[in-house]
């Protein structure tokens, strides 16, 4: 495990599992609690990832990022998927009890979007930050209200995965000779085009710290009558955000909403309403055979989504607040470190004030009249 300067790792065990947790040398425990920041990365990558984040948070933060199950240092139990991705939030869970943190503020990249949403529903937290999540309606199969296109989920879960992909990652390949390598995946999907780091051989070792055991990534398929052929199984992480399985848009409902601060890039491929990882707009596209069309196998609109359900969060009496990033792809915190750091520590009331009624540029306050 290659760590930055200043950055430590330790195993915390619970009564689950082991969870590989990073830190920063010197950060105290005493913390003040709205001085506490928790990291939740996203699929097919480790806590490796938000260690230049870690290093430029000021000294009075207590910064946590956690691997997830199946990622990093931490343990690789299988994933139930029938639970959504409470295996990973009650990990999460129980590694902060461990560690004596109550009502951190949360931030959570891609499937750690979906993580955040799933502790927000059963745990206090402060604020969340969302970069780049998953749809509060899962991945795939849904329309724009959240309702399911099939009784199975049809295109959804870890059938979506690119079996070639999966094998490269599994074989640990870190070179870029093929458009299937982790290299490669890294390149065109998590930045945008032109995105140059010294750190990338350390984002593709996240990458490969993925487990692809059974139960984990991508998960078991199954066959399904409905287009394109395939539904989700039993276990696996992206079976966890099949539709039948992960629905976080109760948080409209919580009787005490944190502020939330979502943040995306313009140009993310993956999370989308076009996005490239979707059956139904490949299919749209060609690029996946007999597609029934858009009556059938719509493409998901997976941005419209996150959008609809903070509105309705603000309606709600919450504060929801949008930041889309021009020329960045999936990964706004490494493409765009300090408008991502400085968006951090206004959100937490460090700099400004909490949920301040003057955003980050092109960020917008969602309500029901935008």
């Amino acid at each position: 495990m290659t760590l930055l300067d200043g950055i430590t790792s330790r195993i915390i065990d619970t009564d689950r599992l082991s969870v590989n947790i990073l830190e920063r040398a010197g950060d105290t425990v005493d913390a003040a609690p709205e001085r506490t920041v928790v990291l939740l990365h996203g699929a097919l990558s480790s806590a490796l990832v938000w260690q230049e984040l870690m290093q430029d948070l000021p000294a009075e933060f207590r910064v946590v990022a956690v691997d997830l199950r199946g990622f990093g240092g931490t343990e690789h139990m299988p994933v139930d998927a029938s639970r959504g991705v409470r295996d990973l939030s009650d990990d999460v869970a129980l590694t902060l009890t461990e560690l004596g943190i109550e009502a951190p503020h949360l931030v959570g990249w891609d499937l750690g979007g979906a993580v955040a949403l799933q502790f927000a529903l059963d745990h206090p937290v402060r604020t969340i930050l969302l970069e780049s999540p998953v749809s509060p309606f899962g991945l795939g199969g849904t329309r724009l209200d959240g309702s399911r296109l099939t009784d199975d989920d049809a295109g959804c879960g870890a059938g979506t995965a690119n079996p070639e992909f999966v094998r490269r990652l599994t074989a640990r390949e870190a070179g870029a000779e093929a458009s299937t390598s982790p290299r490669s995946v890294f390149r065109a999907s998590f930045v945008a085009e032109g995105f140059e780091t010294e750190h990338e051989d350390l984002w593709v070792e996240a990458m490969l710290s993925t487990s692809t055991a059974t139960g984990n990534y991508p998960g078991e398929s199954v066959p399904s009558p409905h287009w394109p052929g395939y539904a989700p199984g039993r276990f696996g992480v992206l079976n966890a955000l099949a539709p039948q399985n992960f629905d976080v848009s109760g948080i409209v409902d919580l009787p005490e909403k944190p502020s939330i601060l979502w943040i995306r890039g313009v140009l993310d491929p993956l999370i989308s309403d076009t996005s490239f990882s979707d059956p139904g707009h490949l299919g749209s596209l060609g690029i996946l055979p007999d597609w029934p069309g858009a009556d059938v196998a719509p493409a998901q609109p997976m941005v419209s989504q996150t959008r609809e359900v903070l509105r309705r969060y603000t309606d709600a009496g919450g504060i929801a607040t949008e930041l889309a990033l021009p020329g960045v792809g999936h990964t706004p915190h490494l493409e765009r470190p300090a408008v991502f750091r400085r968006a951090l520590l206004e959100l937490t009331g460090y700099i400004g004030s909490p949920a301040s009624p003057a955003p980050p540029t092109e960020a917008i306050i969602l309500s029901s009249s935008d």
